[in-house]
């Protein structure tokens, strides 16, 4: 081989840092998950809130907050619990999706509240909205992400499945007990916690926690059997403080056309009309 001059190996190294460029371990923008920070950390805004005894939008004692970047649910200025359970409902109902949290429970349990809700939250999903909301209702029609802190010694699962006013298939099995515990590991303290729901209307729904399955079901439906197809988030008040450092949206539900330009491939179900072109 000849020997090549300085000039020559510049070029043919030019040539070779050029055909790199076209490699890349980034997936093509069709294939990238759209996140939304549904909680800007600054505000409540594009929420609403209900609390039992209170008309819709009212923050009783101050229940829900932003502090340090975080939505916090507290009981600073309760002097007992005295039944107020209280939801943050997100302002934007939704059919197919996956939301994500962060969470950790922090400080004491409001006085004069059950046992059982002692470190107990929950994501509400596929809610009615809080404006079909009766003044003394605790809790919406709903499915829910049940999210337990733990006591420091024994086990409690977290991300288990919930059901107020609600029923959900398990297993291929129809079930109306109002608790299916997850698989998940326990939480003690105080630590921040992953949890997230993937919701495929009322065909599947599946719960993971710091990105593993802990449990999957289908066949959501009202006591009644009606088909749970879609519904509002909420974020729960049950007596336990609680702080989210992070709330995010991800819509599987948009324009399947590949030849829009908001196509995405990860969409489970079409909405024509948002195609962009």
């Amino acid at each position: 081989m000849p020997k090549l001059t300085p000039f020559a190996l510049f070029i043919l190294a030019a040539a070779l840092s050029g055909g790199c460029t076209h490699t890349s371990n980034q997936p093509p923008a069709t294939e990238q998950e759209q996140w939304v920070d549904i909680f800007n950390g600054k505000n409540l805004d594009d929420w609403t809130i209900k609390i039992a005894g209170y008309p819709l939008g009212e923050n009783a004692l101050n229940t829900f907050g932003v502090k340090d970047d975080k939505l916090i649910v507290n009981y600073d200025e309760y002097d007992t619990f005295q039944g107020r359970n209280g939801h943050i409902f997100y302002n934007q109902p939704l059919s197919h999706y996956k939301v994500k949290v962060e969470y950790r429970f922090v400080g004491e349990q409001a006085e004069g509240a059950p046992d059982w809700a002692w470190r107990n939250n929950g994501i509400m999903y596929h809610a009615q909205s809080p404006e079909s909301m009766a003044l003394e209702q605790g809790y919406p029609a709903c499915m829910e992400v049940q999210l337990l802190g733990g006591n420091g010694t024994d086990e409690r699962h977290t991300s288990n499945l919930v059901t107020p006013g609600s029923h959900a298939v398990y297993k291929g099995e129809l079930r109306t007990d109002h608790i299916i515990e997850s698989t998940s590991g326990t939480y003690h303290g105080d630590q921040w916690v992953s949890a997230e729901v993937e919701v495929h209307s009322n065909e599947l729904a599946i719960h993971r926690v710091e990105g593993e399955e802990v449990i999957r079901y289908s066949g959501m439906q009202l006591d009644d059997g009606t088909p749970l197809t879609e519904g509002y988030v909420a974020l729960q008040a049950e007596s336990a403080p609680i702080e989210f450092r992070s709330v995010k949206l991800l819509n599987l539900k948009g324009c399947m056309d590949e030849t829009a330009t908001n196509y995405k491939s990860y969409f489970i179900a079409d909405a024509p009309d948002s195609c962009q072109y």
